[in-house]
């Protein structure tokens, strides 16, 4: 690394890991350049600090990490933004591979992981936890002509369920208008009728294939 230490945002709404990461990150020889709580908080800080990394919780009050990404990239903002999460489902991993996500780390392996993935980041390259990788459900719509994307099963197991899109998009950390996307692109592929209800009858009566 150069004389001058790289900057970086850090977002977690549990102080004590906040703590830690930020004196883990000094020590890492990186500047904390700003700190937040919450998801708003901490995209003003990006916006505002425009800093080389930023290295946020995916769960947070009013803008989840993934909000935080999708915006980044929309607004092409630079900062290289590296997940902390809890989760190992595969559908966010394909979320963060598709919204160009530097690292997406698990958080019970931050330790270990965290300070190989900023050495590979900040040279341009991408880290995602390996763990991610283990006992991932087999994807049994992932051949054909026209087959279902990871995200686009796990989101028609929970329409079988007879959730509703906003519930889905709640539950996996997406907006609206994306689950509806998947839906349109799920009765295209699935070659169903363009009702409403289609998907689901088609969900309802194929439960056995889709769990």
């Amino acid at each position: 690394m150069s004389d001058q230490k790289p900057t970086v945002v850090i977002a977690d709404d549990h102080p004590i890991l906040l703590k830690g990461l930020q004196e883990f990150l000094n020590e890492f020889g990186l500047d904390v350049v700003g700190i937040a709580k919450d998801g708003q908080a901490a995209f003003d800080l990006i916006i505002k600090m425009k800093p080389q990394l930023a290295i946020i919780d995916m769960e947070m009050p009013y803008k989840t990490g993934l909000e935080i990404a999708s915006d980044c990239k929309s607004l092409g903002i630079n900062t290289k933004v590296i997940l902390l999460t809890l989760h190992k489902e595969l559908y966010l991993y394909n979320q963060a591979k598709e919204l160009n996500l530097s690292a997406y780390i698990l958080k019970e392996f931050a330790l270990e992981d965290l300070s190989k993935a900023v050495s590979i980041v900040l040279e341009g390259g991408h880290f995602f936890s390996e763990k991610i990788f283990e006992g991932i459900k087999e994807n049994k719509f992932a051949s054909g002509e026209n087959p279902l994307t990871p995200s686009e099963v796990k989101i028609l197991r929970l329409i079988a369920e007879g959730i509703s899109t906003k519930d889905i998009a709640d539950k996996l950390f997406i907006s609206e208008r994306t689950v509806e996307k998947h839906r349109s692109n799920m009765i295209a592929k699935l070659q169903l009728e363009k009702k409403h209800n289609s998907l689901l009858i088609w969900a309802q009566k194929n439960r056995e294939i889709i769990d």
